[in-house]
């Protein structure tokens, strides 16, 4: 059985429950995905400490300034982000923490490279992992830290290709494995959407336990889509949006926007009102191909390649109503998130 059949197969055993789930709006138990087997759990922890967050309110993220502990998380004071860092041990390609936990997705191996999620706990103990079927490329905790989330490309695919796959994985950190999006069904106008191409990424949750955002995109198309756990589906709400962050007071979602063409995009930032259905394009200067974070209801993160520097990048701030560019906050910093 191919992918594609997969797919279809999949997506085919979740389609009554998952449409009942969301025109009725139930928000009961429709069946999550099985746990993963035992070969992708963690083992019996050490209890040997890998990170451990500072007290107080940080800004956390991957270093990539020059030098033995590029890669490595590391957080500022929120108070005083252009301060000294401090830096862990802990290597990751892509990082989310809170107050409770952490996600990192990191390489597994050089020979061939391989990459694995992984969870820690409040004392940097390592909790669960999973493999990974391709490189990172998105992670998200939910603000009480019970849920989480990541996005990685299949088969060593990424954007820079023609065509790409991605598989998302939402899971508690102890509890039920909902597993892929892939298995969800995805509704655009009550109706479901099952092409083979259909591609998720970049989840955002709200505080509820149950209700998220993410990317739904195909044939050229994507959505900005809104998730149910519990009934296990998604319904399509804003053409021409990626990678969406939600804003603490949950009235707002940030995303990339392509300003551009398929070709040759030129992304930029935008902000949805929920309620109004508003959007309002950031004026930002810089190319941004990232996951934006908020600061606070007022302000967005997101990173920007340091020019002529390979592999370096700077944390940028805006504020979220457009009002003004974006401006320089922490350099060589890379995938933020705010601890508070």
């Amino acid at each position: 059985m191919n992918k594609a059949t997969r797919r279809r197969v999949a997506r085919a055993v979740a389609t009554a429950a998952a449409i009942a789930a969301v025109l009725g709006g139930a928000s009961g138990c429709a069946g999550a995905s099985p746990a993963p087997a035992a070969s992708t759990s963690a083992p019996a922890s050490t209890g040997a400490s890998v990170w451990k967050l500072p007290s107080g309110p940080r800004i956390v993220f991957r270093n990539t300034a020059p030098g033995p502990d590029s890669g490595l998380v590391a957080s500022v004071p929120l108070s005083s982000p252009q301060s000294k860092r401090t830096v862990s041990d802990l290597a990751c390609e892509r990082v989310y923490a809170t107050r409770k936990a952490l996600s990192c997705m990191s390489k597994s191996g050089t020979n061939p490279i391989g990459y694995r999620e992984t969870l820690y706990n409040a004392d940097g103990v390592e909790t669960r992992f999973w493999p990974l079927p391709g490189a990172p490329s998105r992670t998200r905790l939910s603000p009480d830290s019970k849920l989480a989330a990541w996005t990685s490309f299949v088969d060593g695919e990424s954007y820079e290709g023609v065509k790409f796959s991605t598989q998302t994985i939402i899971t508690a950190l102890y509890g039920t494995y909902y597993g892929p999006l892939d298995a969800f069904t995805f509704l655009i106008d009550a109706k479901p959407y099952t092409a083979v191409d259909l591609n998720y990424w970049g989840v955002t949750f709200t505080d509820d336990g149950n209700t998220f955002y993410a990317t739904a995109a195909s044939a050229g198309r994507t959505w900005l889509v809104k998730g149910n756990l519990r009934g296990r589906a998604l319904v399509a709400l804003h053409e021409g949006a990626e990678c969406p962050s939600l804003s603490p007071d949950g009235t707002r979602v940030a995303y990339k926007k392509n300003l551009g063409t398929t070709d040759a995009p030129r992304w930029t930032l935008a902000v949805l009102d929920l309620a109004s259905e508003k959007e309002t394009v950031l004026p930002l200067e810089g190319n941004v191909d990232d996951q934006t974070e908020w600061l606070d209801d007022r302000t967005l993160l997101f990173g920007l390649p340091a020019a002529g520097k390979d592999g370096d990048f700077n944390v940028y701030s805006a504020p979220a109503d457009g009002s003004a560019a974006e401006t320089l906050l922490i350099e060589h910093a890379w995938s933020p998130s705010v601890v508070r």
